[in-house]
């Protein structure tokens, strides 16, 4: 997808093996890089933290169940943005998605966790 968005681009790249290979390199770097942000952000929310002063405010068992329970582009926005500390615009760009999209997917996902959240931790 990402060659063929590039080729149809005003002034296109020369098409040849090492741009393909280039193309999906690339790809490859950054399923690799969303595979450590999701570890990174499952490791922040594991239940067997003690230490973490979040405990006294929030029930991390309930907190990871209810962020697990959440589709797929909420959970990612809500990591990106609270755990990789990311702004609204660049998970705009990793989501593909529009800045506008973006901050309503980032609402609804608030809402949704706390909905999920309150019925886990009841």
């Amino acid at each position: 997808m990402a060659a063929v968005a590039a080729l149809q681009r005003p002034d296109p790249p020369s098409v040849s093996v090492a741009w393909l290979i280039g193309i999906a390199r690339h790809k490859l770097v950054d399923h690799w890089r969303r595979g450590e942000r999701e570890r990174r952000r499952l490791a922040a929310v594991a239940p067997d933290q003690h230490d973490d002063p979040w405990d006294e405010l929030l029930d991390t068992s309930a907190a990871y169940s209810a962020l697990a329970r959440l589709p797929g582009p909420q959970r990612a926005a809500l990591a990106l943005r609270y755990l990789d500390g990311l702004t609204v615009s660049e998970i705009a760009d990793h989501l593909n998605r529009t800045v506008r999209g973006t901050e309503t997917l980032l609402v609804r996902a608030r809402a949704a966790l706390r909905r999920v959240y309150r019925e886990e931790a009841a």
